[in-house]
């Protein structure tokens, strides 16, 4: 039977007809979607018009009453100047002619009043003499003579322009006569309904105050009130003016329209502004009450657009524009599905190339990583193997030959080191720990590994690290050691005078010292058209060498900033403990070497990359310490950038960001540190000699650190004047020790003998012991111009805190002994030996090369060890009972790796303390070992968080690096068994 061929014929007209239905479907879905956003839009506006209405109707309203309320204030302030003056005045101090005249000069004030006029009340017992007194008979509005009535409320006084009214009784209208009785009744103001104004012909109404002979009490009864009513103050309020007057001044949409109504009858309202407008008038209208003050008659105003609001062009050009962009994105979905099939096989091939090529960069740099790491391992034996050699017998030449051998191997491990770190960098493997560590502790270290080389060139190297910056940070020591070990190892290579200045500060106080971005030209970007300036030499600015620095703004100006923002922090107590927040560095690393030429500043950052082919041949290195330490910047969420100005140096900066460390940890790492400085110099007095502010606070910053008080001054004469002040304190009995240190280019002598006589001077005769006398210095060579002074009287630098209490203790004759008052030990050979002496050690380990290092370090130390080569081997030593005081135990090992290798041992271990708690017999040697735990340390030649982690998680104790150093490995050793021996 023949196989069948489907014909794709039907099948691609099946899909044609739903490609043309999805086509008609989508067409109808646009223009649903248009008239739907079309009358949403419509709708929107109408509610944004009303709203807008709405707000301006209040607006009016508002602003209406308010003017109102101001009119009546006047009318009020009338009332009680005829109360005060007309019958609290024996005689009256009022009369007709100075009311009219007061009212007219007083007419600005109410430009909403046509008019004022005061009635006298008069009950009718008192009509004859009333009439006789004013010469005139009482009369009704009519103009006649007023009829027989209980009282009456005839004008006595008025405006020239209502003087019309005079001697009209104003009781004698049925509606006045009720505004009167209410307005005495409740004592506030009332308005009559609307009315024709003479004059105007404009609709208003007359607002009536009542007059009382003296003051009333807040609680007093409506009869009292009758009784206290000596008249009533009206005046005519022209409605139709007080709001055509507000409507001008608004300067508001003309298309609206108001109406003001009286409601009191709200059956019959009575219009009091505006035009009559036709029923069924189909514009939004909204209504706003308002308060004239009078409770009885009501009011309201009604705003409204003289024609219907437009429907917006946006309702139309809108929905039309989404219509378009409908049918356009349905186009584009009908175009690209008809090259979906082509790019399909397309996209397949390309993700194909993408995997084969992300799988050649991993095995690339895992390669580098594998290699890396085994000739990393032959190296540590090598190196372990040189320092064992050099601690036996050597003669000078194979001295020399050995040291030459172990500086390249260090060099070689370094590059290795750094080769290893890209690959994990572009493996993405590297991680960064988080322990507490002692950010100033590191920058000393950095120092002491680079000071031999600073000293051969006579340049200044100097730390400085701001008040405000937390001693204790939460990240990784090593990582940050790394960076700033590469940045001034570079600066030391290319710079022949001058200094090297590293400064740290807080990223805020930076901020706000300096409120934009480093200078024009950063990481490469330069203006070509400023020149490449250099130096001479007798150079001096107020750096901290004299010489000009890359970034000018590393001025001492800005410095000073620094110093009293870090000041001002330390004092408010803003460098809190919590944890919770971070702590952002800001990183310095200031040269005034070579520079960095411009054409390759824009490649400083990439790896093996140099400025050119002579730098690697005059001054070594591979490029590739930079690229890491920009990596390293940005796992720490920090940047770097430079600015370098060739002929004139290099200034490297960077942010890093750190956690700030709880209290607790923070006490227990300075517990643990074997750099605590001594306690010896505390309450110690300095007089510091420098030209040079900047380096001035430098050396301050160090001796602080020990607890030197410092007092800095700008030459010798100064020092000496300081001095007598000093000395003035001892002879009245204030004993704190003194101490004088001067820079070497800011000692000077006239008579040109360099000695300490120049300190001696006279203070009333009295013979005091002067205080010793120290020359700071760069070079060896700067002790040859002062032959006065012993080796004992110079302070070498680059300076540190822990190199200058050496010096004064030595100088001084401190027992170093008692410098540490808490009793913490100083590393060296002596205390790691008093550790280990007699201890039984074994050590764990597959390669015997590092075996031998390891067992030789470790005896040289006073240790009896004993060596194995796998965990099995480990495991049958270690059974309980056993007479091992401490195991090194390598990590990688075949068959059984030193993490299963310590959890066996655990293992063992608590069996046999949960068979001693099960009070099992044990034998006299194994009761010896009640409470099991043997301290183990992992040996591994590379140390990161995760195998930090996993050690201690499965049960070790510590790690030591290989090869063993002596600093590391009595920091491992002092926190076994320190506490013990103490």
């Amino acid at each position: 039977m023949g196989s069948v061929e489907l014909n794709p014929k039907p099948t691609r007209r099946r899909w044609r007809l739903h490609q043309s239905a999805l086509v008609v479907l989508w067409v109808v879905m646009s223009v649903m979607i248009w008239v739907g956003l079309y009358y949403y839009i419509r709708r929107q506006s109408i509610r944004n018009v009303e709203e807008g209405l709405v707000s301006m109707c209040e607006e009016r309203a508002r602003m209406l009453q308010d003017r109102f309320a101001v009119s009546v204030n006047h009318v009020h302030a009338l009332a009680i100047l005829v109360s005060t003056f007309h019958y609290q005045k024996e005689p009256p101090a009022l009369d007709q002619e100075t009311f009219a005249d007061y009212t007219a000069r007083t007419a600005f004030e109410r430009p909403l009043l046509s008019g004022v006029a005061y009635a006298q009340r008069v009950v009718h017992t008192q009509r004859e003499l009333f009439e006789t007194q004013q010469g005139w008979v009482i009369r009704t509005m009519k103009r006649e003579p007023s009829p027989i009535q209980d009282e009456y409320a005839p004008v006595i006084y008025s405006q020239e322009t209502v003087s019309y009214i005079e001697a009209l009784d104003m009781m004698s209208g049925e509606e006045d006569r009720e505004n009167i009785l209410r307005a005495r009744a409740t004592g506030k103001a009332v308005l009559t309904s609307p009315f024709r104004l003479l004059g105007s012909n404009h609709l208003g109404v007359v607002l009536t105050f009542p007059v009382y002979r003296e003051d009333l009490a807040p609680d007093v009864t409506e009869e009292e009130r009758i009784e206290a009513t000596a008249g009533y103050l009206g005046g005519a309020f022209d409605v139709e003016s007080l709001v055509e007057n507000l409507l001008s001044q608004l300067a508001g949409n003309p298309e609206i329209i108001v109406k003001v109504y009286d409601v009191t009858n709200a059956s019959e309202p009575l219009i009091m502004y505006g035009p009559d407008l036709p029923d069924g008038f189909p514009s939004p209208s909204h209504t706003s009450m308002l308060d004239f003050g009078d409770p009885f008659r009501k009011h309201n105003m009604v705003c409204r657009y003289s024609k219907e609001p437009d429907v917006p062009l946006s309702a139309t050009t809108t929905a039309s524009g989404v219509f378009v962009i409908c049918m356009l994105v349905g186009y584009i979905v009908y175009a690209a599905w008809n090259r979906y099939d082509n790019v399909k096989e397309d996209c397949r091939k390309m993700e194909e190339l993408k995997k084969q090529a992300e799988a050649a960069d991993v095995a690339k740099s895992q390669f580098l990583a594998t290699v890396s790491h085994e000739i990393r391992t032959p190296m540590n034996g090598v190196l372990g193997m040189l320092d064992m050699l050099l601690d036996t017998k050597l003669n000078s030449t194979q001295q020399d030959y050995a040291q030459t051998a172990q500086v390249c191997g260090k060099t070689l491990i370094s590059l290795i080191n750094e080769v290893l770190d890209r690959a994990k960098i572009e493996a993405g493997k590297l991680e960064l720990e988080s322990v507490p560590f002692d950010l100033r502790s590191i920058l000393d270290e950095v120092i002491s590994l680079s000071y031999s080389k600073s000293r051969e060139k006579c340049i200044e190297l100097a730390v400085y690290v701001s008040d405000g910056v937390p001693e204790v940070l939460l990240g990784d020591p090593g990582r940050f050691r790394q960076i700033i070990t590469n940045l001034v190892g570079n600066s030391i290579k290319f710079t022949e005078r001058g200094h090297i200045f590293v400064q740290v500060h807080l990223s805020n106080h930076s901020n706000v010292v300096v409120e934009q971005k480093p200078e024009p030209r950063l990481n490469g970007h330069n203006d070509d058209s400023i020149p490449t300036a250099s130096v001479s030499a007798n150079a001096d600015l107020d750096t901290l060498s004299g010489y000009e620095t890359a970034d000018r703004r590393n001025t001492w100006e800005n410095f000073n900033k620094f110093l009293s923002l870090s000041s001002h922090s330390t004092q408010n107590g803003s460098t809190h403990d919590s944890n919770s927040e971070p702590v952002t560095l800001v990183v310095s690393v200031e040269d005034t070497g070579t520079g960095i030429p411009l054409h390759a500043q824009s490649r400083v950052f990439t790896p093996f990359m140099q400025a050119d082919s002579s730098t690697s041949r005059n001054y070594g290195g591979t490029g590739i310490g930079l690229s890491i330490s920009k990596c390293l910047v940005e796992l720490m969420g920090g940047q770097i950038w430079f600015v370098s100005r060739p002929g004139v140096g290099s200034t490297f900066t960077f942010t890093a960001v750190f956690q700030r460390c709880e209290r607790d940890a923070a006490v227990e790492i300075k517990k643990d540190s074997l750099d605590i400085l001594p306690s010896c110099f505390r309450g110690y007095h300095a007089i510091l000699v420098d030209k040079r502010p900047v380096r001035a606070v430098v050396t301050k910053y160090h001796l602080q650190r020990l607890g030197i008080s410092v007092e800095t001054v700008g030459n010798v004469d100064l020092g000496i004047a300081a001095l007598t002040v000093e000395k003035g304190r001892l002879l009245s009995g204030t004993k704190r020790p003194c101490i004088f240190l001067v820079e070497t280019d800011s000692y000077s002598s006239k008579n040109g003998s360099y000695s300490q006589d120049i300190l001696e001077g006279s203070c009333n005769g009295s013979k005091l012991h002067l205080p010793n006398l120290f020359l700071l210095a760069t070079s060896e060579l700067e002790k040859e111009r002062f032959p006065g002074f012993s080796d004992n009287a110079f302070i070498m630098k680059p300076l540190k805190a822990s190199t200058v209490a050496a010096c004064l203790q030595l100088a001084l004759g401190v027992d170093s002994q008692n410098a540490n008052e808490d009793g913490n030990n100083t590393e060296g050979p002596s205390s790691l030996r008093s550790l280990l002496v007699g201890k039984k050690i074994l050590v764990v380990d597959d390669n015997k090369v590092n075996l031998r290092v390891a067992a030789g370090t470790l005896k040289k130390y006073g240790a009896e060890v004993e060596c194995v080569e796998s965990g099995k081997d480990a495991l049958a030593l270690l059974q309980v009972p056993h007479k091992f005081d401490a195991c090194f135990m390598d990590v990688q090992m075949p068959e059984m790796d030193g993490f299963e290798a310590t959890r066996q041992i655990r293992l063992i271990e608590k069996k046999a303390n949960d068979k001693v708690k099960a009070g099992q017999h044990w034998t006299e040697d194994e009761m010896d070992g009640m409470d099991w735990h043997l301290p183990i340390l992992a040996m591994t030649a590379d140390v990161i968080q995760a195998t930090h982690e996993e050690c201690i998680k499965c049960g070790m104790d510590g790690y030591v690096s290989k090869p063993f150093e002596e600093k590391q490995l009595y920091q491992a050793v002092a926190k076994l068994w320190a506490p013990a021996n103490s």
